[in-house]
């Protein structure tokens, strides 16, 4: 056994280390997206004091404060360090803005070789000092009371980004260069899988328990072009960082979960579109992760609890992480998410 991973298992609830390795556990181990976030007043209040969204990324004070929030408030059984998946193609040399209420947007894009050489993956520990500043503050803070989350975006939704400029709904600028200059698509998303590895590794080091990769925009892809365009750097970065237990969610991309099987992760992140008894059958041993649909938590307590465990008897008590589908929504009650959460965290374990 590693030290890191016996310090990591030393804590007060290790519930979710041990479903992700897919050990017994008690009960099922719950936390959300997005959770140190937009639902809590909370986080809206250390928000203001921050300013700014990207001041509060860079202030490890601020950003232990708004990860803590929902362990505290909430109860979730572990937290998930405050930060931006856009930090790497920053520390890359490609800074990015982010508009009030239209989301990020990167003032220059690559569109060339030249641009790409511009860029680099050199340092990236330096540049992104004030996130392992901020999981070393939030350890500290936690005391050994639940896990930390780690996370990064996988590399082909950063090189989405790095591609449109800005969200959409096809990236169609991303898709086109894939087609038209493979080369350079395929040479940009090794730059950025190798200052994701660096990055990941820095924070595993800062006290990070388990990792998550998010692929948010996976779902653009057919199966053929994610299996050439996204799940071999998944793969790339998953494999260099075996310390600690990893994830995968890719948004969208159910047929991938075959692959996901087979990949060096612990656990399968699943968004509400795939039913359980389906992604059990594809994803063979591995732990799953998920997958109400956030909208569940529009309804009533009665609607909530129905819908969490119907969810439950589907996933069994064994090998999952309950999570919603996807981030929470922000005009969503925090009374609401807490419903769901208890509900989880009161549900009987059957053997």
């Amino acid at each position: 056994m590693s030290d890191v991973f016996l310090q990591h298992m030393n804590l007060q609830n290790n519930l979710l280390l041990r479903a992700a390795k897919g050990e017994q556990v008690e009960r099922t181990p719950v936390w959300v997206m997005r959770q140190a976030g937009r639902v809590l007043p909370e986080y809206r209040a250390t928000r203001a004091r921050a300013g700014s969204f990207i001041t509060l990324v860079r202030t490890p004070e601020l950003a232990c404060e708004v990860t803590l929030q929902p362990v505290d408030i909430l109860g979730v059984d572990a937290a998930i360090i405050f930060s931006d998946i856009l930090v790497i193609p920053e520390a890359m040399g490609l800074p990015y803005e982010m508009d009030e209420g239209k989301g990020p947007r990167f003032p220059n894009t690559i569109k060339t070789k030249e641009d790409l050489a511009r860029l680099s993956t050199t340092e990236i520990e330096g540049k992104l000092n004030y996130v392992a500043e901020a999981l070393i503050l939030t350890k500290q803070e936690l005391n050994g009371r639940v896990p930390l989350i780690g996370f990064a975006g996988a590399p082909f939704t950063l090189f989405c980004y790095m591609i449109e400029g800005q969200g959409s709904k096809e990236f169609a600028k991303a898709r086109r260069m894939m087609r038209e200059n493979p080369e350079l698509a395929h040479a940009l998303l090794s730059a950025i899988s190798d200052a994701t590895i660096a990055y990941l590794k820095m924070q595993i080091a800062s006290g990070a328990d388990l990792i998550q990769l998010f692929d948010s925009w996976a779902g653009v892809l057919g199966p053929d072009s994610y299996r050439e365009f996204s799940l071999p750097y998944i793969n790339r970065i998953l494999a260099a960082i075996p310390e600690v237990p990893r994830t995968v969610f890719a948004k969208g991309a159910w047929y991938a979960i075959e692959d996901f099987a087979n990949s060096p992760c612990e656990t399968i992140g699943l968004d509400w579109t795939i039913q359980p008894e389906l992604a059990r059958k594809w994803a063979g041993a591995k732990t799953l992760q998920g997958n109400l649909d956030p909208s569940v938590l529009y309804g009533d307590f009665a609607s909530i609890k129905k819908a969490t465990r119907e969810m439950l008897q589907k996933f069994g008590t064994q090998k999952h992480i309950a999570n919603l589908g996807h981030g929470v929504y922000p005009d969503i009650s925090p009374d609401n998410l807490k419903c769901f959460i208890d509900t989880i965290k009161e549900y009987p374990n059957e053997k």
